[in-house]
């Protein structure tokens, strides 16, 4: 193998896989898949929208006359806009998704981040996975999420880090979970049928002492289900044609898995280069913004369209980001680090076609620092999502000192 060993994580990449798994706990072998009985919630996709997304370029703010007073030459027309209503309006370039808009399925949240500004990428980011300031504790929500929404056995399989071979920081704690550069890739560096890496490893820990079986165990069967997910190729539903992106793919990816009955309970997505300081561009194709934009929503779009009606229900997609942008556009055509943003929720059980979040308005004396001011907690409406959808009752286990919204953007199941 070519990576180390490690307690807390199966990682593989390319050709390359490392384990991490709790002592005690043993991960099924079958080649047979099946979703765990003892949970019964929703798979939470949580995409990440890295370097720092614009949520006034995505869910514009129309009828706010300081939008337009701060951005003349990047500033989306309100006649362009679409799925708007009297306020708000959504960019053109997420006309994909405009279907899931209209038919309920997609809802946004604005002004809604971190409870204090904070206009470092790493820092920033680093908070928000780990989402519990003031406090010691050092694990990703993520994780914390999967110790109390009624897990059963751990398994790898439960959690993955989809696209990414580099440790998970939301992910990271006891709970084991799969870093996946992608489905197809989860096998042992060098094991061929000449040089049977995995069954010899499977046959040297038959009979270890328990603690080491079972990690053993843990990494062996998922082998397994990663060959038979190789073997058993992926055609995607629907007439659904995802991007050949990378953020397509790891979407692509999530559907498979969850479509395999692998036990998927939560599965993250990168989604990068929103860090847009110049030339960020009108509303038109081949600019910046909006081939970004159309990229997102095209991904996006085929996830749905693949899951279909019956597999969306019991999914629900969430984006987050660690900043939002500066209100007032720059001399270079682009957005400096801010603090206030929008999200997205897509799903079965979202109620949407509807901008939720109280607007705080652009005027100088509304804003924070020059900022759009966050009047909403993120972790509040992620802690709605959790508690309707995925059976998580006592919110301080995950998102400690903090109160799910009210604010009716998910059903309960």
């Amino acid at each position: 193998m070519t990576k180390t060993l490690s307690r807390r994580r199966l990682l593989a990449t390319g050709t390359a896989c490392a384990f991490a798994g709790l002592a005690g706990s043993q991960l099924d072998t079958s080649l047979a898949f099946a979703a765990d009985p003892s949970y019964s919630g929703d798979v939470l996709v949580l995409l990440s929208m890295r370097g720092g997304f614009d949520g006034l370029s995505a869910v514009v703010p129309h009828g706010d006359p300081g939008y337009y007073a701060a951005r003349p030459g990047i500033g989306v027309p309100k006649a362009q806009l679409i799925g708007g209503d009297a306020f708000f309006g959504l960019h053109p370039a997420l006309a994909p998704l405009l279907p899931y808009w209209t038919g309920g399925q997609l809802a946004a949240v604005q002004a809604v981040g971190q409870p204090a500004p904070n206009r470092s990428h790493f820092s920033a980011m680093e908070e928000l996975e780990r989402a519990a300031p003031g406090t010691s504790i050092r694990t990703g929500w993520l994780n914390r999420m999967l110790g109390t929404s009624g897990a059963g056995p751990a398994d790898p399989f439960h959690a993955v880090a989809m696209g990414t071979a580099m440790p998970a920081r939301v992910l990271s704690g006891p709970a084991p979970y799969l870093g996946l550069t992608a489905v197809d890739h989860l096998k042992l560096n060098g094991d061929q049928a000449d040089r049977p890496i995995a069954a010899t490893m499977s046959k040297l820990y038959a009979g270890a002492p328990a603690a080491l079986a079972a990690t053993a165990g843990q990494l062996t069967g998922a082998l397994s289900r990663g060959a038979a997910l190789r073997a058993a190729g992926y055609a995607p539903a629907n007439g659904a044609v995802y991007p050949g992106t990378g953020l397509g793919d790891a979407l692509r990816d999530v559907a498979r898995l969850i479509k395999s009955g692998a036990g998927l309970r939560t599965a993250t997505v990168d989604s990068g280069d929103w860090d847009m300081h110049e030339n960020l561009g009108v509303a038109a194709a081949g600019r910046r913004m909006y081939d970004q934009l159309t990229a997102f929503a095209t991904a996006l779009a085929a996830f749905a369209a693949d899951l279909g009606p019956d597999g969306m229900r019991r999914v629900t997609l969430i984006t987050i980001s660690e900043f939002g942008r500066r209100v007032t556009q720059n001399g270079s055509a682009g957005l400096d680090h801010g603090y206030g943003n929008a999200m997205f929720v897509l799903g079965g059980g979202v109620r949407g076609g509807k901008v939720y979040g109280r607007w705080p308005g652009l005027a100088a004396d509304d804003l924070r620092d020059g900022d759009l001011a966050v009047t909403t907690d993120y972790r509040a409406v992620i802690g709605e999502i959790l508690r309707a959808r995925c059976g998580v009752g006592d919110m301080s286990g995950v998102f400690p000192g903090v109160t799910a919204s009210s604010l009716g953007v998910i059903k309960p199941r």
